[in-house]
């Protein structure tokens, strides 16, 4: 049985450039229930985390002025969305399906957020579609309740994970890996724990390789108790805005690897879906589903 947490108001009133991406948050729920990878009963509409949560993680001054609408201008359009109440919301919402995702996963050894991956958002400030970091507010929640010791984040979206890497620099008990596009953006980087930038066109056989070369020796080296995985489907080589050269099968093949691990070594993990932006929803559906296909091997 996989734990799901499910957008409730993925249908946003946005400029029709943002709308395409957000229809995957309602094909691939019934994607999965088409397949009977899922019942029904999986799927959980969870609540808004609090603003004590979301302030562990990111600056209240930040946060307050989120909540109000009153960011700059300048921060609006760092962020690329029209700032709405029902965007902010949905937000808040997001950060409260991993946190309700994270006690899954200590319960069954797995759970998902159909959203989530908001790894461009900084301490205090949001950027690239992304307001509040929901696996960094879900990694602090563990840690403050005693929960985890040491927790390992696995970014294998195609865009460095740079919000995540500037909140946890000085936090020794959260590791940060990201496997992304050397020339994807962001464009200035941060510095995450362990970072592995790939060359345009990188094909399944490098990406798979240096996966199996570091995510095994870090699990022995950090010993997680619990793993976060931003499982974004951008580094297809059809993704508009990603540049690397996955196929499908290719990047099949990197989420059954993390659960393969996850699983043999008996270690809780939260999955965020992340970003996706090839030309046909097909595309992005099946990569998506994918992802809980592989899941679904290991955690029956």
């Amino acid at each position: 049985m996989l734990s799901i947490a499910f957008d409730p108001i993925y249908r946003l009133s946005l400029p029709e450039r943002h709308r395409f991406p957000m229809e995957k948050y309602e094909l691939l729920p019934k994607q999965l229930l088409h397949e009977g990878i899922c019942q029904q009963s999986d799927f959980h509409s969870p609540n808004e985390a609090t603003l004590e949560e979301v302030c562990r993680v990111h600056n209240p001054d930040y946060v307050h002025r989120l909540k109000t609408e009153a960011l700059t201008p300048k921060e609006v359009r760092a962020i690329g969305f029209p700032l709405t109440a029902e965007l902010i919301t949905r937000e808040f919402i997001i950060a409260g399906g991993t946190l309700w995702g994270c006690h899954q996963a200590l319960e069954k050894g797995i759970a998902f957020n159909i959203a989530g991956g908001t790894h461009h958002a900084f301490r205090a400030h949001g950027e690239a579609f992304c307001l509040l970091n929901d696996q960094a507010i879900g990694a602090q929640y563990l840690l403050d309740k005693g929960l985890a010791n040491k927790i390992l984040i696995v970014d294998l979206d195609v865009h460095q994970g740079n919000g995540t890497a500037e909140i946890f620099r000085d936090e020794p008990r959260v590791f940060t890996f990201s496997m992304h596009g050397a020339k994807n953006y962001p464009f200035r980087k941060e510095q995450s724990d362990l970072d592995i930038a790939l060359d345009d066109n990188t094909d399944d056989r490098t990406f798979l390789s240096l996966l199996d070369e570091n995510l095994p020796q870090l699990i022995d080296r950090v010993q997680p108790d619990f793993i976060f995985y931003l499982s974004g489907v951008d580094v297809l080589n059809t993704d508009k805005l990603g540049r690397l050269g996955l196929t499908l099968e290719g990047c099949k093949e990197r989420d059954r690897r993390v659960f393969e691990i996850s699983s043999n070594f008996d270690i809780p993990i939260q999955c965020s879906m992340g970003g996706g932006y090839s030309p046909t929803l097909k595309t992005i559906i099946e990569a998506h589903a994918n992802t809980y296909r592989m899941a679904f091997q290991y955690y029956l």
